[in-house]
């Protein structure tokens, strides 16, 4: 879109609107209400709740049945990119289930599956609410008390290392189903996993996952996203426990001694502060900084590396790694298109765990075949890609997320509600990314100068939502992220004259006057999207 097109003001809309000064509130014209938010708060913040109950990963595709029904009450949303590279994974990876060849198998490819789809559902969902306008602080305020929880339980680990709990879906569940050692992970409560077997046996952090690497793997995509959160929201007491929760997270964090956890964080620091160094970004790069010496400090107190190499030298950890992914390999030579449809265990390997686990490269390969990781992969890199244009302090962060999970792809496996908690960020940062939601924080609250936004339709299928070139039949609501005022950069909005709309110009063009338009009423101090001018994506 050009710069006088942007600048061109659009025909009064007479569709639904949202008002900055009313971001709570849907105007009484409105036909259709904004998707509510309390479904992702259920779903997220409740996490303690689901893994006492041991109904965490067996009642997740649950919860995300309630999303995907709003979805679908709702009618036509936006699809965030990749989305049709999803959706041919999906189908990839349900044509796999041919090659199963026992009855509880199917069960566990069921669960495996319902992960796949609700992490769509969920990123689909998050995308709708901020291109609906839902304000900033409200979307990801549920991965903030998802955050949260996984610290609070990891510090349960800490303080009552050997607890233990029968839940109440164990002993629903039919013996047959819940004997099955996939399911008794899923579904007996512990804080810890501990291996008995080893030389030199320690508790490693757990809860609310079966196991200390879906822990690491949580940590390592959470941590962005509070950041995301603590660099655009300024004020309130949510903010505050954010911030406490941080350095009181790393000490359960460091008792996992997960070496994968490590190596995705600081893939996701090093990308973030190459990007930083590109754009000239000196308080992103001292927040980096600030981060990395956090953790030294933590360090001092708590030995990670030398449990790190007793914990290496007392197992056989790597040698059983090894030996499993080679006899994976073999396996998959013999079935590269299809796979097998689920991991299996076997007795030729050195190491107890089935073929196909052991990190999401060789599950989806073993499970799946050659053609699902292409597909997977290319989805990675495709939202990674599309993310790199963030320009604001949120997205910034947002941005490493599909990062750290390509990274940690060979060492672990997230297909669990941990898949939801990458859908959810990326969704909510494509969302940014492809309107005028992507603009720096101002000022002391994030949420304190929204920017309108404009009607929005989606064009192609599984594409990002573009900007419309007619008037759309309703239009869409307002983006709660403030503006900010930075002289002569080209990937940050301007500052708004008073009466007008803030305009984020294409990079390497210079802003023009923006056409005067009518002063806001007392009552409704910005414009609204249908008195605003027509803005293009900031990219």
């Amino acid at each position: 879109m050009s710069d006088r097109t942007a600048a061109t003001a659009p025909p009064p809309v007479t569709g639904p609107t949202r008002t900055p000064a009313r971001a709570g509130r849907w105007s009484r014209r409105s036909a259709v209400p904004p998707l509510p938010v309390w479904p992702l708060t259920v779903m997220f913040a409740l996490m303690p709740l689901w893994w006492a109950l041991g109904a965490f990963y067996l009642g997740w595709s649950v919860l995300g049945v309630v999303l995907l029904a709003l979805l679908i009450a709702r009618g036509r949303v936006p699809l965030p990119a990749g989305t049709a590279c999803w959706l041919l994974f999906l189908a990839l990876v349900l044509l796999s289930a041919t090659r199963l060849d026992r009855a509880t198998a199917y069960f566990t490819f069921g669960l495996r599956y319902g992960f796949l789809v609700t992490a769509l559902v969920v990123g689909v969902y998050a995308h709708a609410l901020v291109r609906e306008g839902v304000a900033w602080e409200r979307v990801l305020r549920p991965l903030g008390w998802y955050w949260l929880g996984v610290v609070a339980l990891g510090w349960l680990a800490v303080l009552a290392p050997t607890l233990t709990l029968t839940t109440p879906v164990e002993l629903a569940l039919p013996h047959a189903i819940s004997g099955e050692r996939f399911v008794q992970a899923l579904t007996h409560v512990r804080v810890n996993e501990f291996n008995p077997v080893s030389r030199a046996p320690i508790y490693r952090t757990a809860a609310p996952y079966p196991y200390t690497n879906n822990w690491g793997t949580a940590y390592a995509l959470l941590v962005p996203c509070v950041l995301a959160y603590l660099t655009s929201v300024r004020t309130g007491r949510f903010r505050t426990v954010l911030w406490v929760s941080l350095p009181l997270s790393v000490v359960p964090a460091f008792l996992t001694l997960n070496r994968g956890m490590f190596l995705g964080l600081g893939a996701g620091l090093v990308y973030l502060g190459l990007r930083a160094l590109l754009r000239g970004n000196a308080r992103l790069i001292v927040s980096i900084a600030a981060l990395v010496l956090l953790v030294w400090v933590v360090s001092l107190v708590v030995p990670v590396q030398d449990m790190i190499n007793a914990r290496v030298s007392t197992t056989d950890t790597n040698v059983d790694r090894m030996d499993l992914y080679l006899r994976t390999w073999q396996a998959v030579e013999r079935s590269p298109l299809l796979g097998y449809g689920a991991p299996k265990s076997v007795d030729t390997t050195l190491a107890e765990e089935p073929l196909g686990t052991q990190g999401l490269i060789w599950q989806i390969l073993y499970s799946h075949g050659i053609p699902a990781l292409v597909v997977f992969l290319s989805w990675l890199v495709l939202v990674a890609r599309r993310l790199a244009a963030a320009v604001s302090p949120a997205g910034y962060w947002l941005s490493t997320i599909p990062v750290i999970a390509l990274v940690v792809i060979p060492v672990y496996a997230y297909i669990d509600p941990n898949l939801s908690v990458i859908f959810f960020g990326v969704g909510a940062g494509l969302a940014a990314v492809a309107g005028p939601v992507n603009r720096p924080a101002l000022g002391p609250s994030a949420m304190s100068r929204p920017a309108p936004l404009t009607p929005w339709r989606t064009r192609g299928f599984g594409r990002a939502a573009v900007p419309g070139r007619r008037r759309p039949s309703a239009a869409a609501g307002v983006a709660a992220v403030p503006l900010r005022t930075v002289g002569g950069r080209a990937d940050v909005a301007v500052e708004p004259v008073p009466g007008t709309a803030a305009v984020p110009w294409a990079a390497g063009k210079p802003s023009p006057a923006a056409p005067p338009t009518p002063p806001a009423s007392t009552t409704d101090p910005e414009p609204s999207p249908a008195e605003a001018p027509k803005q293009g994506g900031a990219r």
